[in-house]
């Protein structure tokens, strides 16, 4: 069975556009799932992401469990902490913190995975997190106690993504965050798109299809998508294939 990272790279290499969308344990019921998750199904969704930056323990396998009794899309990690590390997921999103400076979330906590993961059939996905500005603080900014990279620092942004590459990352993940004001521009994704060559994501702030559309033409590989499915609930509608 071909890994879920050698999927997305077979699927970029067939210029497919991929979208996960992003569901918060902490902002889902499970009363409601099943709709959602059928919606889900029938767009144009290649991915679902599970995590959010506060989320209370346990509280991530119960709902993976349940999504997984709605879909067979790939269901990956995407977490704000070690609690939220299942082995009911697919595969997990090893997240560094490139953006900001706090040790904790350079190394500290994915020391502190690794009594999870050992043994574990997860697929570690090696991935460059980089925090974004977007006009507000977001929970991941309050939660890891760093700063975002000023938007207008294209080339701190560019620098800061390649490095990650350098050291190893698998994926690069800009991060405007969650109901930012405004998305990673499109000047960023271009920039670093042309300086890296491993899969871009791209996600926060994403509200509307032009929105949407102008993340892929500028160079993301995936796209991600949450609060716009949680505030409208047509958004679906607009994504059917």
């Amino acid at each position: 069975m071909e890994s879920i990272y050698n999927n997305i790279l077979h699927s970029i290499s067939k210029d497919e556009r991929l979208l996960a969308v992003l569901i918060d344990p902490d902002k889902t019921k499970l009363k409601g799932l099943s709709d959602f998750m059928m919606k889900l199904n029938n767009s144009k969704a290649t991915h679902v992401f599970v995590g959010g930056s506060t989320v209370e323990d346990k509280i991530t396998e119960v709902l993976v469990i349940e999504i997984k009794k709605h879909t067979k899309l790939p269901v990956i990690l995407f977490p704000g902490d070690v609690t939220q590390i299942t082995n009911k997921a697919d595969a997990l999103l090893f997240l560094s913190l490139l953006s900001g400076r706090n040790p904790d979330y350079l190394i500290d906590k994915h020391v502190k995975a690794i009594s999870k993961l050992r043994g574990s059939k997860l697929e570690v996905i090696p991935t460059g997190y980089l925090l974004i500005e977007n006009g507000k603080e977001t929970s991941v900014q309050r939660v890891t106690q760093t700063k975002p990279i000023d938007k207008n620092d294209i080339q701190l942004v560019v620098d800061t993504a390649s490095a990650g590459e350098l050291l190893g990352m698998k994926l690069i993940y800009l991060e405007a965050g969650s109901g930012a004001l405004h998305p990673v521009s499109e000047n960023i994704i271009k920039a670093v798109k042309q300086e890296i060559k491993i899969p871009l994501i791209v996600g926060g702030g994403i509200k509307s299809i032009e929105q949407l559309e102008n993340a892929y033409k500028s160079g993301a590989d995936i796209v991600v998508i949450g609060t716009a499915f949680e505030n409208d609930k047509s958004f679906f509608d607009k994504l059917k294939k």
